[in-house]
C-alpha cells in the first residue's frame, strides 16, 4: 500500500494547466488495497476475514427472490431492514441508517463533520480508512500509541485538540483483535468536548464473548456526539453485498440521510440483509465454529514458536522474529495456496493477520506454517 508520503503529487510534477484538477487532499489519499483472493485452483482464503461458513441460506433465497424486479429501483430509505435489525438488536429503526458497507458510512461521516485544518483521531493500528477517508477531505489523520496493541483511552484523550472532529475507536480492533471494556469507551466519551464526534466501529462485535464488553448503543443513547457502526460483512457472510448499518443520535440520522445516495443499497443486498440478521441460529452456529477454530488456530501458532496476541474476533496475528521472515513466510504460504494479509500497511511488519477458516482450511495453514519453520529452522 502507498504511504501517504509516496502518493503522486500532479503539482510537483507537471502543470495544471488543460485538464481538471482534484481538490486538496483526493491525491494525498494513498489507496486501499485489499486482500488478494487468487492463488492457485483451490486456494484456502484465510486472508479477509470472511465467514467460512458462507452466510444463511434463507439470505440465499432471499437474494434470489429479488431476480424478477431488477428493473425496479429499491426502496430508498432501506426501510425493511432497518425496521428487521431493530427489532433482533432492539434499537429504534428511525435512529438507523444503513450503508454500502461501514465503509459507506465511514466515508460519510467524515465528509459530515471533518474538512482542512480539521484532524481526525483514531488508534494507533485502527482501520486504514479512517486516514485514508480523513485525507480524501483534506483533513489531518492523527494516530494515538497504543498500549499492547490496545487502544491507549488516556493517549487519545492525550491527543484531543481543538482542531479535532472526530474521533474513531475499532472495538474490537481490526487487525490485533484486541478490545478495550466498554467504561473505557464511556471515560473517552466523557473526556471529550461535546462538538466531537466519537464513532465507535463495532464490525466485529457478534464474536465477543467477554464480560464488560459493549458494542456502544448505551453511548449513542446517553448523548449526542456517538455513532456505532456495524457490518453485514463478518458474521452474516455477505460481504459480496457491501451492507452496514449504523445507529446513531437523530441529528446525525438526518446529516447522513443528506448525504448518502437515494438509492444508496440495492434491492438484493437489503432483501439478504432482512434474512440475514432474522437467522440468529446462524449467527449462533457461526460463533461457535469460530470460537473453536480460533483457540486451535493460536494454541497452534503458538506452538511454532508464534506470537499470538490475544483475539476476539476471527482472526489472529501472527507475530514472526522479523520483517524478513514474515515476508517469506508470507510468499511461502502463497505458493502453497493458502492466502493470508500482510501488515506492514498497519505498521505490523513482523505479523500475519490469519482469518479463521474452516476445520480444513487452519489444518492446511497450519501444515504449510509447520514446512516453513522447519526449512527456517524456527520464527
Amino acid at each position: 500500500m502507498t504511504s501517504p508520503s509516496d502518493a503522486p503529487s500532479p503539482a510537483a510534477d507537471q502543470p495544471l494547466s488543460g485538464r481538471p484538477v482534484p481538490r486538496p487532499g483526493v491525491m494525498d489519499a494513498p489507496l486501499y488495497v485489499p486482500g488478494t483472493h487468487k492463488a492457485g485452483d483451490d486456494p484456502a482464503i484465510l486472508s479477509a476475514n470472511e465467514n467460512p461458513l458462507g452466510c444463511s441460506p434463507a439470505a440465499i433465497d432471499a437474494f434470489k427472490s429479488v431476480g424478477d424486479s431488477l428493473h425496479r429501483y429499491p426502496e430508498g430509505g432501506s426501510v425493511d431492514l432497518r425496521e428487521a435489525i431493530g427489532v433482533i438488536h432492539g434499537l429504534d429503526p428511525a435512529r438507523i441508517v444503513c450503508g454500502a458497507g461501514s465503509d459507506e458510512l465511514i466515508t460519510l461521516l467524515v465528509r459530515a463533520y471533518a474538512g482542512p485544518e480539521d484532524e481526525v483521531l483514531y488508534s494507533r493500528h485502527g482501520f486504514l480508512m479512517y486516514p485514508i477517508t480523513a485525507r480524501t477531505v483534506g483533513a489531518t489523520p492523527v494516530a494515538a500509541p497504543e498500549r499492547d496493541l490496545s487502544t491507549d483511552v488516556d493517549q487519545l484523550l492525550a491527543h484531543v485538540t481543538e482542531r479535532t472532529k472526530i474521533v474513531f475507536v475499532a472495538n474490537p480492533n481490526n487487525p490485533t483483535g484486541s478490545w478495550i471494556p466498554e467504561s473505557e469507551l464511556k471515560r473517552l466519551r466523557d473526556g471529550l468536548p461535546d462538538h466531537v464526534l466519537l464513532v465507535i466501529d463495532s464490525a466485529y462485535a457478534e464474536y465477543v464473548a467477554a464480560d464488560g464488553y459493549g458494542d456502544g448503543r448505551a453511548l449513542v443513547d446517553a448523548g449526542e456526539n456517538v455513532v456505532m457502526t456495524r457490518t453485514f460483512s463478518k458474521i452474516y457472510g455477505l460481504a459480496a453485498l457491501r451492507l452496514g448499518w449504523g445507529y446513531m443520535p437523530a441529528g446525525v440520522v438526518d446529516v447522513l440521510n443528506r448525504l448518502r445516495s437515494p438509492f444508496n443499497i440495492n434491492a438484493a443486498a437489503q432483501a439478504a440483509g432482512v434474512a440475514a440478521v432474522r437467522d440468529q441460529d446462524f449467527v449462533a452456529r457461526s460463533v461457535a465454529e469460530n470460537a473453536e477454530q480460533l483457540r486451535r488456530l493460536q494454541q497452534s501458532l503458538q506452538q511454532l514458536g508464534l506470537e499470538t496476541p490475544p483475539s476476539v474476533c476471527n482472526f489472529t496475528l501472527a507475530g514472526f522474529t522479523d520483517e524478513e521472515t514474515a515476508a517469506a513466510a508470507n510468499a511461502w504460504l502463497l505458493e502453497r495456496g493458502v492466502i493470508v494479509r500482510a501488515m506492514g500497511a498497519y505498521g505490523l511488519p513482523r505479523h500475519l493477520r490469519v482469518t479463521v477458516g474452516t476445520k480444513d482450511e487452519v489444518t492446511r495453514l497450519l501444515d504449510a506454517l509447520a514446512d516453513f519453520m522447519k526449512e527456517r529452522g524456527g520464527a
